[in-house]
């Protein structure tokens, strides 16, 4: 068993409970932590062992560009995504960050982590 990082995918998406955040959008980046049997892969030198990032990538980017009020439920759906889509993933951890959101106050992002 071994551990796929895919880091830093952004995005600019229209995610808040805000209705001007939902108009002007905002930045996020989505972090996951796949789980994966990649024995094969490392042994062969072949794609069919491992997870195609390029695959992952298409399926985040689907459900970061479909809104949602929270990014809880924005992670959640990435998640279920993920482990119904993508063959040999075990547990996948997903965070989304969410860059300077509407509040009284100075924050420079916050985000959420989902384990499974």
């Amino acid at each position: 068993m071994g551990i796929i990082h895919i880091e830093g995918m952004e995005f600019f998406a229209f995610h808040g409970l805000l209705e001007e955040e939902q108009k002007t959008g905002n930045r996020f980046v989505v972090d996951l932590k796949l789980e994966v049997d990649f024995t094969k892969a490392a042994e062969t030198d072949d794609i069919q062992g491992t997870v195609n990032y390029q695959e992952v990538h298409e399926l985040v980017k689907k459900e970061m560009y479909e809104a949602s009020k929270l990014i809880e439920h924005v992670a959640k759906r990435i998640q279920t995504s993920v482990l119904r889509e993508i063959k040999g993933v075990q547990s996948l951890e997903v965070k989304v960050i969410k860059f300077r959101p509407p509040v009284k106050g100075i924050i420079e992002k916050v985000s959420v982590v989902l384990k499974s």
